[in-house]
């Protein structure tokens, strides 16, 4: 199962994440990336790939399942 890592520090609000899969992400009052699903189905993978490479300051990665991070929970 694909595992999506989100680094609030780093983000700079693009939204290019929000664009790409708005049922993943969303950005709250400063603009910063949410975490709608950090555990999405498989077939959603595309799209995972898609939103990291368009995040234009590295803020999003795709980690393996089993790599946890209590900051990427929403």
């Amino acid at each position: 199962m694909p595992h999506i890592r989100a680094d609030r520090d780093v983000c700079i609000g693009a939204g290019q994440c929000v664009l790409t899969a708005p049922d993943l992400f969303d950005s709250d009052d400063e603009g910063l990336v949410t975490l709608l699903d950090a555990h999405p189905d498989p077939s959603r993978l595309g799209d995972l790939r898609e939103a990291v490479e368009l995040c234009p300051s590295g803020a999003l990665r795709l980690a393996e399942a089993d790599e946890r991070d209590e900051a990427d929970e929403p």
